[in-house]
């Protein structure tokens, strides 16, 4: 390992079940923030419950371990507190789609400049095998042990429908591709959300050798803006797309709030006393 990657390793040790794809995942993280230059002080990582919650304690970077279901928000919280520093946010489909799955349109509403990574094992693996919000139906588990018989949320449709301006999924065995989409994500202006689809070793839903004969790079020619398109390829089966679906440009909110402010102040300025500014405007208001 190269001196440069070393910087972002805690001196925490993954416990990850032997093969599973967050190793891959862990990986690539630490290549695109060496590529991006984001020194380990510049960034804070901030992650919920289950396997994935995991992350945060592997990076020698300031990080918070929150609650379950609880990580989108506590990111905003961070993100707004100090804008300066690099969000990242990660969970897993129990943690993301399940009892955090209602913090991502608000999230999205507000467009908030920060990475989300959702990985999706399809199932509650850190709690011994539970179904989870993305568990296919007839899936047998610990609590459907006759078999799942409720339909499964199919996330990136969900988030192309909450307009999240930067929406990709990638598969924890694609180190090179999940590499540069996270360069991407985090690079983005705004709310990037990068779903993962990786099965869990110890409670395998899906075979991820038959993922890899039924992948297709999201083609060079798509329209990123193209919301219809990026819909037609979320919902298609066969192949299942990888790669950035969707990629707009649009205020975050602090874009927004600033502005607002600056107008406000210069209305304020001009129109009564000069030597008023922001502190002396919101004194009018206690």
């Amino acid at each position: 390992m190269t001196k440069s990657l070393r910087k972002y390793k805690s001196e925490i040790s993954p416990v990850w079940c032997p093969g599973c794809g967050n190793y891959g995942l862990l990986r690539a993280m630490e290549q695109a923030l060496d590529e991006l230059r984001i020194e380990p002080h510049n960034i804070i990582m901030v992650s919920g419950i289950g396997c994935s919650g995991r992350f945060s304690h592997y990076f020698n970077t300031y990080s918070l371990h929150g609650t379950h279901g609880r990580a989108l928000p506590t990111a905003i919280g961070t993100k707004i507190a100090r804008p300066d520093l690099t969000v990242l946010t990660i969970g897993g489909d129990g943690d993301g789609l399940g009892i955090g799955g209602g913090h991502i349109p608000h999230a999205a509403k507000k467009n908030i400049d920060l990475t989300y990574l959702l990985i999706d094992n399809e199932i509650y693996g850190l709690t011994k095998g539970q179904a989870s919000p993305s568990t296919p139906v007839g899936t047998k588990t610990r609590t459907s042990p006759y078999g799942v018989t409720e339909n499964p949320l199919d996330a990136i449709p969900i988030f192309l429908a909450y307009d999240i301006s930067f929406i990709s999924r990638v598969a924890s065995f694609q180190l090179k591709e999940t590499k540069e989409v996270l360069k991407k994500a985090i690079a983005h202006r705004g709310m990037s959300l990068v779903y993962i689809t990786s099965s869990c070793k110890t409670f395998p839903v899906f075979s991820m050798d038959e993922l890899k004969q039924n992948i297709a790079m999201v083609p060079e020619t798509h329209d990123r803006k193209n919301k219809l398109a990026a819909m037609k390829m979320a919902y298609s089966k066969s192949p299942i797309y990888m790669g950035i679906f969707y990629q707009i440009d649009k205020p975050s909110i602090d874009d927004s709030l600033n502005e607002q402010i600056e107008k406000f102040t210069k209305e304020k300025t001009h129109s009564q006393n000069p030597s008023n500014n922001i502190h002396t405007i919101l004194k009018e208001f206690v």
